[in-house]
């Protein structure tokens, strides 16, 4: 059952904390490396001016970018933070603190810095040699885009922990209150952004282009969608239309047909296909291999590195479906939940798989379920057509 919670943020938070062993002093204010066209220092003792190159930005000082007009400052230990037209930004009290009420930015932190926390509002970023685009709405609407490196996007008040990679873009919406699956996004728009493209060239612009090259070279690579469109057509159905029965039915006869590596393989086409089925593709999967001898204990013929494609393949696929994955799973082969919940962390380490209470075991994930009476081999259509 999915629980939507509805939470208005009338005013949207951005802060960052570097780790202890940065010296005090870098953590405590920033200077204005750069200005384009109207930004104005607004100090809380004393009138607002114009901002000039080498001004310090210490707490209880704003910096304001009128219409068309950006800036960028740089803290003690390297770390960048370009701001967009429109956004007031101010350091903090404490360590480094950065309020945006809203506004585009741009964070760069140096791989040896230490990693930061970015707080937008609900929202927490956990980030660790990062660089990334983020733009903050006055009504709490946030949107962040991982240029190079991850990052670990926390939604605290609900539980909710997705990783973001390079290459990637996450969404938080005040009134779902509910983080959405990270989307692919093209790097080579991204860096059309002002906030790259009117500035000198960033420390970190070599692994945005190592990002860009992967990227291009993955293109296309998805496998396994025609077969699996296929054998849902058999049914008299599309991918979309199909109700679960006879998607899961479709997956079965690809299933009982493939090896370890082509399993792991329709797995994430499937889940991709149909998120809404996730766990129940995650059971026919791990299913498969004991169907041989039915009086073998569930799971036991599995490996843990099988176990590890599956559940990697599905909540690449899937991330926010992560703990109903995991749950459907451990309910499916209990004798390997310490596998399951290993390839979970490691695929999904912002996700506290460790802490899952154990499943309820549902009928709508019971592994008989994904079990039919008959098979249907897509190249033989199913008797009575």
């Amino acid at each position: 059952m999915n629980i939507k919670f509805r939470l208005m943020l009338p005013i949207a938070s951005f802060a960052i904390w570097l780790p202890n062993q940065v010296g005090a002093d870098e953590l405590k204010e920033a200077k204005v490396t750069q200005i384009i066209q109207d930004v104005k220092l607004l100090p809380s003792n004393a009138a607002p001016h114009p901002a000039v190159v080498n001004d310090d930005v210490r707490h209880g000082t704003a910096v304001h970018t009128g219409v068309q007009s950006r800036s960028e400052l740089t803290f003690k230990d390297k770390t960048i933070t370009r701001l967009g037209e429109k956004t007031i930004f101010s350091v903090g009290e404490g360590a480094r603190t950065i309020d945006l009420s809203s506004g585009q930015f741009l964070l760069y932190v140096p791989k040896k810095s230490g990693g930061a926390k970015v707080k937008m509002g609900a929202v927490t970023a956990a980030i660790t040699g990062t660089t990334v685009l983020g733009n903050v709405n006055p009504n709490g609407t946030t949107s962040f885009t991982v240029l190079e490196g991850t990052a670990c996007i926390h939604l605290e008040n609900v539980g909710q922990s997705l990783m973001v990679h390079a290459g990637q873009k996450l969404t938080f919406d005040p009134i779902a209150n509910r983080l959405e699956d990270p989307v692919d996004v093209d790097l080579n728009q991204a860096l059309t952004s002002p906030l790259i493209k009117d500035f000198k060239r960033l420390p970190s612009a070599h692994l945005i282009e190592q990002e860009i090259q992967r990227q291009h070279g993955a293109a296309g690579k998805v496998r396994g969608n025609d077969d699996l469109t296929g054998a849902v057509n058999v049914s008299g159905a599309s991918v979309g239309t199909a109700t679960p029965e006879q998607f899961v039915r479709a997956l079965n006869s690809l299933l009982v047909r493939s090896n370890a590596h082509q399993i792991c393989d329709y797995v994430a086409a499937a889940v991709r296909a149909r998120p809404d089925l996730a766990d129940r593709i995650v059971v026919a999967a791990l299913s498969v291999s004991r169907r041989s001898d039915f009086k073998q204990p569930v799971g036991k013929q599995i490996s843990c590195e099988e176990i590890d494609c599956i559940i990697r393949e599905a909540i690449t696929a899937h991330p926010a479906a992560t703990r109903e994955i995991v749950s459907a799973a451990v309910a499916a082969a209990p004798m390997l939940r310490d596998c399951i919940v290993a390839a979970a962390n490691v695929t999904q380490p912002c996700q506290e798989a460790n802490a899952f209470v154990e499943p309820h075991i549902l009928n709508s994930i019971d592994p008989a379920n994904t079990i039919p009476g008959e098979v249907v081999s897509p190249e033989q259509p199913p008797s009575g057509l």
